[in-house]
């Protein structure tokens, strides 16, 4: 009878031990975002920025733009400028330009990502070309703004952050529309 209560009982505990992991594996999802929205990992920072603040001109932070693209990609993709100097609080604007020298249409995303990961919560994107996939035609180019706020609540001891992109070809899973050449010269209009 012990052999059977011992049987019993091992069954129990991994059957407890499966839900205890399925139940885990759901929650992982949320910690992840948390996560990554703390640390600045994946590009998640302090996100969307739909407050005001007051600009704090007895403050600099030097803000460095880094521009990559993922091994598979080959347009041309850069920063207007290498840096800015800018005031926590202030509205502040940066235009990166990409231009897909292929002969064919491509569809393509942004990763943005934060350092030091600490400062990531305190850099708040308003507009950035990031939200949105980019779909290019053959030699096409185009200026892309990011318009951020470094918020006056950073700490004192962060005086430079890096706001990198990697950009990444993802024409395979979002096919871009090829523009009929009657078409693209009526919108140029």
């Amino acid at each position: 009878m012990s052999e059977q209560l011992a049987t019993r009982t091992l069954i129990v505990r991994l059957m407890l031990l499966a839900v205890v992991m399925f139940v885990f594996g759901f929650a992982l999802v949320p910690i992840y975002d948390v996560m990554c929205k703390a640390f600045g990992i994946n590009g998640k920072t302090g996100g969307q920025y739909e407050g005001s603040q007051v600009s704090d001109p007895s403050r600099t932070v030097k803000v460095q733009f880094m521009s990559t693209n993922a091994s598979d990609m080959v347009w041309d993709f850069y920063s207007k400028a290498d840096q800015l100097d800018v005031h926590p609080g202030a509205l502040n604007q940066m235009i990166f330009v990409a231009r897909n020298p292929s002969n064919r249409p491509m569809t393509a995303q942004a990763i943005p990502s934060i350092s030091p990961a600490e400062a990531a919560a305190y850099f708040h994107k308003t507009e950035c070309f990031c939200f949105s996939q980019q779909v290019l035609q053959p030699g096409e180019r185009i200026e892309m703004p990011v318009r951020f706020i470094v918020d006056r609540d950073l700490p004192k001891d962060v005086k430079h952050l890096t706001l990198a992109y990697t950009l990444f070809d993802i024409t395979a899973r979002q096919p871009p529309v090829a523009q009929v050449a009657g078409q693209a010269s009526q919108g140029a209009r």
